[in-house]
Order: structure tokens, then sequence, then C-alpha cells
């Protein structure tokens, strides 16, 4: 079995702290949490660690303060500081230290996940398998030639069309965040791209609508889930 990658957690505010460690903990991290930068540079000190997801603002010992000792005591760890500031002083100071991403609060819990994939790829140089071609239910979806086929019928999709069910096929039969999605597909979360994207999923139903066993359901406050049958594994 592969030994998970470990994470070093270190954020104060413990509802968001316990939400981040258990979101870690389902995509397959080990992920060890503290409330502030003292007990996380001693857990530091003790463990290894693959990757540091720090909180600037914290008691005892700021995000700052912690990752220069951690850069001291090991350079090439790298760093993903959180923070509800958006004053650039505090990003520069962040990537002066070494910092290798930098999320400003409220963000969606799988944007921070992607970008510690992105960052564990490039320190590491591990690539992984894009998926391209997707299968649910009845129907087969290509994403470079931007195709849905069932039945032997062919449906062309637009990019936006493409980018969206890719996202979503991605998260089948999981919540898509809206937030999330926004970000990857219009850049912006504005209200414009936000009903702009309702629309493209009203297209999408109408795509997979030969389909009974596949939905595409509003999950209030949250975003979407794709409801569909997929193949076993292989």
């Amino acid at each position: 079995m592969e030994q998970k990658l470990k994470i070093l957690l270190c954020e104060d505010d413990e509802n968001l702290g316990t939400l981040l460690r258990e979101f870690l903990q389902a995509k397959g991290f080990d992920a060890d949490l503290f409330p502030d930068g003292e007990k996380g540079y001693d857990a530091f000190l003790k463990g290894q660690y693959d990757l540091c997801v720090l909180d600037v603002m914290m008691p005892k010992k700021d995000g700052f303060t912690l990752a220069q000792e951690i850069k001291n005591l090991s350079a090439d760890v790298p760093i993903i500081f959180l923070t509800a500031k958006s004053l650039k002083d505090d990003v520069y100071e962040g990537f002066k230290i070494g910092a290798d991403d930098y999320l400003t609060k409220p963000f969606a819990m799988e944007e921070l996940v992607l970008r510690i994939h992105a960052i564990l790829r490039r320190v590491h140089g591990k690539k992984e398998k894009e998926v391209t071609v997707f299968r649910i239910g009845k129907y087969t979806f290509d994403t470079q030639k931007q195709v849905l086929v069932a039945d032997g019928k062919m449906q062309k999709l637009t990019t936006k069309e493409c980018e969206l069910l890719a996202l979503l096929c991605s998260h089948v039969n999981e919540i898509l965040e809206r937030n999330f999605a926004l970000k990857s597909i219009w850049t912006d979360d504005n209200y414009f791209n936000a009903r702009s994207m309702d629309v493209y999923i009203t297209k999408l139903r109408k795509l997979l609508k030969d389909d009974p066993d596949i939905e595409i359901i509003n999950i209030h406050g949250k975003g979407y889930k794709l409801i569909a049958p997929v193949p076993d594994a292989e």
C-alpha cells in the first residue's frame, strides 16, 4: 500500500481547522491539526511532513514566523499560507519566506486540494494521469474531442459545456462546490458568471436527458451533484 502524504495543518479557528483536516483525510492525506504556531513547530520537530498548510494569523506564533523556522530546518518542504487578509504586503512577505502558494479566506476546500496536488507534482516530479474520457451511464464523454456519445448518437459540446461537464464527471456522485467551479472555468465567482453557469447546467441536463439514471441536482448553498451510474474500476 502506498504511504499517505503527511500534512502539517495549523489553523486557530477550531471549526475551520477540523473541517479542513477531515476533508484532507477524506481525500487520502494524513493530516495533523494544531491550533497555534508553537504546537505546530513542536510537531514539525517530532514528525516528518511532506507539506505544511499554515494560517497566517495564529496565537503564540504566527504563520510567517513558523514558516521561517520550518524553512530553517527543512528548506525544501512546501508551504501554503491561509489568511483572511488580502493585503499585498502579506503576499509578498509569504513568498519572500518561501511560500509555494497562498489562499485567501474564504476558499473552496477542493481548491486547496488541487493546489496541494499541483505543488507535490512540481516538487516531487509526480505526474498524475489525466482523464480525457469519462463513462457515465450510457454516455461516453470525450473531453479532447468535446463530444458526448450514446446509442450511436454524437453531440458536440461547446468549450464551456465541456469544461463544466468534465468537472462534474471528476466529482461524479459528489458535491461540486459552486465557487470552485466558477473560479476554475470563469476565473471569477461574480453574479453574472454565476448566472451564466446556471444556464450551462440547464444545457447539460438537456444533453444528458436520454438516460433517466443521470441527474444533475442543485445542492442548496453548496453547488451541484452529478448523479450517475459509473463503471467499476478495472
